[in-house]
């Protein structure tokens, strides 16, 4: 348990510095709400209606496919520089990796995943 101990230290230390420093802007920082600090703002234009707004399950579905594609390609960089090294085996690898990707992009569309009504 002694091999430990720096990392306890570390955590301790860690918790402590987040704690004062949250500490500290709340004793130490300016605390004046006004109409304009409370109001939401987007890009210098004025407010129109609720800021609570509900965007479609639609909007987060693409989101969520978005970041899962550009997840998997980036896959494909390291595979790219290493290509050569990996042989025959990293292009079949590559191969049933891409094919996959395929099949689940296919299935995507074909299920209207990608439409925007």
């Amino acid at each position: 348990m002694i091999n430990y101990l720096p990392i306890l230290i570390l955590f301790i230390v860690a918790v402590g510095f987040a704690v004062t420093n949250v500490a500290l802007s709340a004793v130490l920082g300016r605390q004046k709400p006004g109409v304009e600090k409370l109001s939401p703002y987007e890009c210098g234009i004025e407010p129109i209606g609720s800021a609570r707004e509900r965007f479609s399950v639609k909007f987060y579905l693409i989101a969520m496919l978005f970041v899962i594609f550009d997840i998997e390609v980036i896959f494909l960089y390291p595979w790219a520089v290493a290509f050569k090294s990996l042989k025959v085996f990293g292009f079949v690898e590559m191969v049933i990796f891409i094919g996959i990707l395929f099949i689940c992009y296919f299935y995507i569309w074909k299920r209207g995943g990608l439409e925007w009504d």
